[in-house]
């Protein structure tokens, strides 16, 4: 199916199989490609890229999508993917063309098997810090924490594959999408011959209209392919003080940022429970009405970037704890990944279950919310569970 410039496609009228196509139809290198419980969408080539200055980034965004509109673009938007560092280069561009497609959950398609083209890969992995020296870290900032000098930090560590051939990058989106159809799965150009690629459950923030809606999540269990013991590990992540706690000051931490953009934020007082394939979440769903029909979603998500269940708390201690203890450059990963229109409308997911493709390699990475109360033993084993979701798609294990 295809559609012109940056034409919306309305859900009700769109056959099955829709949303499949434009996930068939992505291309490493100039596509970008992002799934969300609302829309499906696929932009083609680049019409305009987003400078890094010194200007603030949703002010450059905003005059890109107005001089685009200006020059005849019917429906611009911007697409693309920000670092968790804050003064390093957006990777953000107005595509030539987009096509939009309902859910891909909604589209039955997505149910089919992916279909098993391609070489079998031989990857080999490394760790980057191995998981003893992650244990390390963890146990660390424990007892900083428990002397008083923080209260929590996110703390990562990668997985290094390489092969003899370059991956399947589509083939890779694919089995990412049909595994939770119902997140965000993307993939966009993260810099030079670098694709970034995953599927977040977590939505930083979402603006339509005057209204936006937040999601965070943060307390995590693993799932077990045992139903009962499934369910039991769900109930357990609902009333462990440990997750509880973790979450509570991620969602004050997003409250905080958002109230003085609303006239009305509604934050409910206990979480719920979200699942992946491999993670079961503590989630609330915050919704609030804007003061300021000029606020922007990017607007939004700047106020919130990084919550504190990427960083940690405090914001800027957190920032030094991670930099001290993590032996890599987080470069995409825990930043955000999302699209805006010219009206300010769009979604910013935060850049989670996800990997960084380059030539014949791929970087990996997964992350910890650690407090006071974490055990290095378990802190380890949640960062490999959360791998998991990726290496199942490259056909790699630990």
């Amino acid at each position: 199916m295809s559609a012109s410039l940056h034409e919306a496609v309305t859900p009700t009228l769109v056959s099955p199989g829709t949303a499949t196509a434009l996930l068939d139809a992505y291309r490493p290198g100039t596509d970008r490609f992002l799934a969300s419980p609302r829309h499906t969408l696929l932009g083609r080539g680049t019409a305009a890229e987003i400078p890094h200055d010194t200007r603030p980034l949703a002010r450059r965004v905003r005059e890109v999508l107005d001089a685009r509109r200006r020059a005849g673009a019917p429906a611009p938007i911007v697409v693309g993917s920000l670092p968790f560092a804050p003064d390093a280069p957006p990777s953000l561009a107005v595509p030539e063309s987009v096509r939009w497609a309902p859910p891909l959950r909604e589209d039955p398609l997505i149910a089919l098997p992916v279909p098993d083209t391609d070489e079998r890969t031989d990857w080999q992995v490394t760790a980057v810090p191995a998981a003893a020296r992650y244990g390390e870290a963890v146990a660390a900032a424990v007892g900083r924490m428990r002397a008083g000098e923080f209260d929590k930090v996110v703390l990562a560590r990668t997985l290094e594959l390489t092969s003899p051939r370059e991956p399947d990058l589509p083939a890779m989106l694919r089995r990412l999408a049909r595994r939770d159809p119902a997140g965000y799965t993307f993939a966009v150009p993260s810099g030079p011959g670098r694709t970034l690629i995953g599927a977040s459950p977590e939505l930083l923030v979402a603006r339509r209209g005057g209204l936006l809606t937040a999601n965070p999540l943060a307390g995590s269990a693993q799932r077990s392919p045992d139903l009962a013991e499934d369910v039991r590990r769900a109930a357990a992540l609902l009333e462990s003080p440990k997750d509880l706690h973790e979450h509570a000051v991620v969602v004050a931490a997003v409250r905080e940022a958002l109230a003085p953009f609303c006239t009305r934020l509604e934050v409910p007082e206990r979480p719920t429970l979200v699942r992946t394939a491999a993670m079961w979440h503590l989630s609330t769903t915050v919704t609030g009405e804007l003061a300021d029909p000029a606020v922007s979603a990017l607007d939004l998500a700047s106020a919130l970037h990084p919550t504190p269940a990427v960083c940690g708390t405090p914001t800027e201690v957190a920032r030094a704890v991670i930099a001290e203890l993590e032996p890599f450059d987080r470069g995409p990963y825990t930043g955000m990944v999302g699209w805006q229109d010219a009206d300010g409308d769009g979604e910013w997911v935060v850049t989670i279950r996800c990997a960084e493709a380059e030539g014949r390699s791929l970087r990996l990475f997964a992350g910890a919310g650690v407090v006071a109360a974490s055990s290095p033993e378990a802190e380890t084993a949640e960062t490999g569970a959360k791998f998991r979701t990726f290496l199942s798609a490259v056909g790699a294990s630990l």
